[in-house]
């Protein structure tokens, strides 16, 4: 039987999905090249006999394509159980292994809450994090990050671009400014993978955390590219796989899965980019020209191509959600990882939002499988769902016409 199409599915059962960024449904090409790995080709590639070198050869295979996909080599690519682990491993354990030249670490406010919460760690630990604040459209400034190294700078994160508004931030004048100075610089990239070239040969970032679903391969695996010379501790210990970085049988099948989203993103990109950018720019244009007081969130220019991040004013997005939701619509109001908090976005609120402001986003992204008449079912309930929740908020004061 052959694997399921996903659009195909969501058309059946009438839905519109456009929160390609919190989850990506795996490509069925993907599901056609992991199967024999559960089965005929099930071997453990830490075995010395025959079926453990198949299974060698096909994780280093793999490990290849995945690292040529980023421009890296494949002694570059370790693999994780996913982007958080990646994270951990990256900034604890380059913290770790190079304490002794320092004890100060610079991430921005707009990272992802998994790297808040390392940088929390690390804090507790005994090093001094620095939080590096975002303009109005959530990008960091160069300058305003060189004004804050110290002698005692060893790591700085900045993610690649964010899950949540989709400014893409200046990595490549980042890491040229850091050259040199032998500050390590980690960045998130897992928003921007798969939607706009990453090449570790033209940016010399140091440290790169990957995630596989993100490039429509398997949920559960991740990746982190460690440039060769870069030192790091193992945060996980035992049986010393993937050079002793991170221990613990290598997920085979998964690890196949995510070579095979690669090389079809390397065939397919640009194509796919831009028809699914068409389709968020439309969106775009008629959210704000056809519903008052819309407002568009994050860099208006610098942005991920499949991301459409809003507020209303006097909505609170949850009850958009919930609302969509019943019209067969899935977005979200931003990260995933943090959205039951109810808390307002980190992010939103460092760009200098009010809270009021911060809690009425709803963040739309757009992916493979998303069709341009999307826009049209999403644009036939929002602006219902909007006049609705609006006539019941006590916050909202519609501007009464001039007198003649």
């Amino acid at each position: 039987m052959s694997p399921a199409d996903p659009g195909e599915a969501l058309a059946r059962e009438h839905i519109v999905y456009a929160d390609y960024q919190s989850a990506k449904p795996l490509d069925p090409r993907v599901v056609t090249a992991m199967l024999p790995y559960f089965t005929e080709k099930f071997g453990n590639a830490a075995s010395l006999h025959g079926v453990g070198d198949v299974a060698t050869a096909a994780l280093e295979e793999a490990r290849a394509r995945v690292a040529a996909f980023f421009g890296a080599e494949p002694r570059e690519i370790v693999f994780t159980s996913g982007a958080t682990e990646a994270s951990n491993l990256a900034l604890v354990g380059y913290a770790l292994r190079n304490r002794r030249k320092g004890d100060h670490v610079i991430i921005s406010e707009a990272e992802h809450i998994s790297i808040l919460n390392i940088a929390k760690y690390l804090e507790k630990n005994g090093f001094r994090v620095t939080r590096l604040p975002i303009d109005l459209y959530g990008r960091v400034s160069a300058k305003k990050l060189r004004a804050r190294i110290t002698d005692e700078t060893i790591l700085v994160s900045v993610q690649w671009a964010s899950s949540e508004i989709g400014t893409v931030q200046p990595i490549a004048e980042i890491a040229e400014m850091l050259e040199g100075t032998g500050i390590a610089l980690h960045s998130d990239a897992v928003a921007a993978e798969g939607l706009m070239p990453i090449d570790t040969g033209v940016v010399p970032v140091s440290l790169l955390s990957l995630s596989s679903n993100d490039l429509y391969g398997p949920r559960g695996l991740g990746a982190l590219y460690v440039r060769q010379g870069v030192q790091v501790a193992p945060v996980l210990l035992g049986g010393g796989q993937e050079r002793g970085l991170r221990s613990g049988s290598e997920d085979l099948a998964s690890i196949v899965g995510m070579a095979e989203a690669a090389d079809i993103l390397g065939a397919e990109m640009g194509v796919e980019v831009s028809r699914i950018q068409a389709i968020r720019d439309r969106l775009a244009e008629r959210v704000l020209a056809e519903i008052p007081d819309s407002h568009l969130n994050g860099h208006p220019e610098q942005r991920l191509p499949n991301n459409a991040h809003f507020r209303f004013d006097a909505v609170e997005g949850e009850a958009m959600v919930l609302s969509l939701r019943d019209g067969g619509i899935a977005a979200s109001t931003g990260s995933a990882c943090s959205s039951k908090t109810l808390e307002p976005s980190h992010t939103l609120l460092s760009c200098g939002l009010l809270h009021e402001e911060a809690h009425g986003s709803l963040e739309f992204t757009f992916g493979r499988w998303s069709r341009e008449d999307d826009v049209e079912r999403i644009m036939a309930a929002l602006p219902g769902v909007i006049a609705r929740l609006r006539a019941l908020s006590p916050l909202y004061k519609t501007t009464a016409p001039a007198a003649t």
